[in-house]
């Protein structure tokens, strides 16, 4: 079984970790490969070193070294090399990273700039963490540089553009967002492999990730949403919001720049052009879907990793009934 999953970061990877799991325990799926495709449109640029947050979100937690409290970062991390940096006034200080966790991007930075593209990066990294060996393989959506920005008030009766990890990460997403908007994505191009991941797969999975600024930039690289549209593989999806509020995160501040219903029925009509399955809780499973879409319904709240897997077996099914 192939199995092709489009994925923010720790909500994402915490599913997906239970979907390896879940297949695992299933002689039916013995040999199932995942395919990971990521999203890149939260990466920034910090102390002059390229981080991805989402993509190592998921390596550090299907490759069993995440900080499980935060959901990122590495466990046990010190943060010396932040101490000095705020010691010596360097900015910005909102955005922590630990001092193991910067060896990644440090590798990350000097491989780019000695040539290697993010797709040849991503693969080094996933080496490293044992992911093949997990039947993961590992792809950024893209290998070109995008980078989201949300549109704010500047305070005097205009706008301001700042980067989305500072409204995410600085502010909380508490300032109101008008409207997103990604650098370099409408000259974007799919990385190697991740149009063919979604044309060759036997279930193409959206697992609980932000649906604007996770799953919604992945879907926005110019090719995408077409091979969603044209796979022969049901494509079924997890909502992110129970009962109108998400589980993680703060995805009803990013629908609603969009005039999107925060609901789960809300997430699903952004992806009704391709969704053939969509799994809610059953506190909404009344709601009305779009046309087309099979609606499953089961408790959502992913607790821990057991309950990442029982719910990763529940969408496995609703894909089984589809097929």
């Amino acid at each position: 079984m192939q199995i092709t999953a489009l994925s923010g970061g720790v909500g994402g990877a915490r599913f997906v970790r239970g979907l390896l799991g879940t297949l695992a325990d299933s002689p039916a799926t013995e040999g199932a490969r995942v395919t990971v495709v990521g999203n890149t449109g939260d990466d920034i640029t910090l102390f002059g070193l390229r981080v991805c947050p989402d993509l190592d979100s998921l390596l550090y937690t299907l490759g069993g070294g995440v900080d499980e409290a935060q959901g990122w970062g590495r466990h046990g991390d010190t943060r010396e090399v932040m101490t000095e940096l705020a010691a010596l006034g360097v900015q910005p200080q909102w955005f922590g990273l630990g001092d193991r966790d910067l060896g990644t991007h440090v590798a990350r930075s000097l491989w780019l700039g000695q040539g290697a593209t993010l797709s040849e990066v991503t693969d080094r990294l996933a080496r490293r963490w044992g992911l093949p060996d997990r039947g993961v393989r590992l792809l950024p959506v893209t290998d070109a540089p995008i980078e989201t920005h949300v549109v704010v008030d500047d305070g005097g009766g205009g706008e301001r553009a700042i980067h989305f990890q500072e409204w995410w990460v600085r502010h909380g997403a508490e300032l109101t967002a008008h409207r997103f908007t990604v650098a370099g994505l409408s000259g974007a191009t799919p990385a190697p492999g991740v149009l063919e991941a979604i044309r060759g797969a036997d279930v193409v999975v959206l697992p609980p990730s932000n649906p604007v600024v996770s799953i919604g930039i992945v879907l926005g690289v110019p090719g995408v949403r077409d091979a969603l549209r044209g796979t022969r593989a049901p494509v079924v999806g997890v909502s992110p919001l129970i009962g109108g509020r998400p589980v993680r995160g703060h995805a009803d501040a990013c629908l609603a720049p969009l005039g999107v219903e925060v609901s789960a029925a809300g997430v699903a009509g952004l992806y009704a052009d391709f969704l053939d399955g969509w799994l809610v809780d059953d506190a909404d499973a009344a709601a009305t879907y779009p046309p087309g879409v099979r609606v499953g319904a089961t408790d959502l709240l992913m607790r821990d990793e057991q309950g990442a897997r029982r719910i990763a077996a529940e969408l496995l099914a609703l894909a089984g009934r589809l097929r």
